[in-house]
């Protein structure tokens, strides 16, 4: 006799057993002592019996979906029409379920944390907290949940035309970055064929250039300082960036120093310049020391002033300072080391009318005398060392504003 909703909800559960109320065709509605009611279905295939659960009519203290006597019945025909198909409705369940987690797993934000988790490990924290911040704002509402190998231009373009119409321009730029590497990656993992991130060169508003582009002027010079010192990422990184204005060196320089080079106490670093070759000599301002002796109390112990954080056996990469200067937002091919020696040249001669041979000598560029011979790089010591505490004091001057009051001494350095 065919089930009822009345008789349903009269069935009581036995004490000590498990009962079975049978609807016909193998369909069955399984009521366990707790009280709990579960809907199954016995069928056979391939000579063997089976049974196959269609679903909760009601457990006591859960919050599973109920299934009527009606969706139930619906259910089980769908399962015998698998079962004279020739198909095991159990295994087709199964199958089922790996085609939607392999789909999962091949969704654009699936694919973009698995991507973020790969580079993290070479990302100062702050930096992959900003990157992850980012796609979670603004990328993952509209893309997350869509599989990364149908996303089309198109449709990539209107998620970030959405952070453009609010006017950040250079989110909208990043933004695509880091669409881009995403998509390069699910290429490279098998997910997707193509990125179309490439396809929206020129789709976007253009991003309007920092004033920091020349860094000639020392009111530009003073934004950027200003943003160095305000940098709240690691010691290391904050160190680094905080010293290459006040000691001009090359950028590999800077984080290839070792702790054997310094002399903290006569305010001096010797090594063989990078691309010069000869020794090199680079006095210390008093800021400069102060800044050293920061970091030494975390580095000290070691070879490099800046150490790599995978390995103290090789020294701070490049992508440590980028990272930093994009988390300013300021571009790196605006704001780098070989910038700041540029700017000591400029600066130093328009403004604090430095000694052009004095410079070139600080900035390790080959300089000769009247007879074409080159001066050993130790030459003119005391006057280095007094320019160069003259420029770490400037430097401190315009971020406070006070850098109109220069007076430029007889000697050429100011006073």
């Amino acid at each position: 006799m065919a089930l009822t909703a009345l008789k349903i909800g009269k069935a009581k559960p036995h004490a000590n057993k498990t009962q079975r109320l049978f609807d016909g065709r193998g369909l069955y509605l399984e009521i366990a002592p707790s009280g709990g009611k579960w809907w199954r279905l016995k069928y056979r295939i391939g000579g063997k019996e089976k049974r196959l659960s269609l679903g909760v009519h009601s457990a006591a203290g859960s919050n599973a979906v109920e299934v009527s006597l009606e969706a139930a019945r619906k259910a089980a025909e769908e399962a015998r029409q698998l079962v004279r198909d020739g198909v095991d409705p159990s295994q087709e369940r199964r199958a089922e379920k790996a085609r939607l987690s392999h789909q999962s797993e091949n969704t654009f934000e699936a694919v973009a944390r698995e991507w973020f988790d790969k580079q993290k490990a070479v990302w100062v924290p702050a930096h992959a907290e900003r990157v992850l911040r980012r796609l979670e704002r603004y990328i993952f509402p509209s893309l997350g949940q869509r599989p990364i190998a149908e996303i089309e231009a198109p449709e990539l373009l209107a998620a970030l035309r959405v952070i453009e119409a609010r006017g950040k321009d250079t989110t909208t730029h990043l933004a695509r970055q880091y669409v881009g590497m995403i998509f390069r990656y699910g290429i490279a993992s098998g997910r997707c064929e193509r990125n179309p991130a490439s396809d929206l060169r020129g789709a976007l508003t253009p991003v309007k250039k920092a004033n920091f582009a020349a860094v000639t002027e020392p009111e530009q010079l003073s934004k950027i300082l200003r943003a160095l010192d305000a940098y709240d990422g690691t010691l290391q990184v904050r160190c680094a960036l905080r010293l290459a204005p006040l000691l001009v060196v090359r950028p590999g320089e800077l984080r290839k120093a070792e702790w054997k080079a310094i002399d903290l106490d006569k305010a001096e670093w010797r090594f063989v310049a990078s691309k010069t070759a000869p020794n090199h000599l680079v006095p210390l301002s008093k800021q400069a020391v102060k800044i050293l002796r920061e970091v030494q109390a975390l580095t000290g112990a070691g070879r490099f002033v800046f150490p790599s954080a995978r390995s103290a056996q090789r020294p701070m990469s490049d992508a440590a300072v980028l990272a930093a200067m994009r988390r300013m937002e300021i571009p790196a091919d605006e704001m780098t080391g070989h910038g700041f020696r540029a700017t000591f040249r400029t600066i130093g001669a328009e403004v604090l009318k430095f000694r052009a041979d004095l410079m070139e000598h600080q900035l390790a560029h080959a300089v000769k005398d009247a007879n074409g011979t080159a001066y050993n790089r130790t030459s003119f010591l005391a006057e280095r060392k007094r320019m160069m505490q003259r420029w770490a004091d400037y430097l401190d001057q315009l971020k406070t504003g006070e850098a109109a009051n220069v007076i430029v001494g007889k000697f050429g350095t100011a006073q």
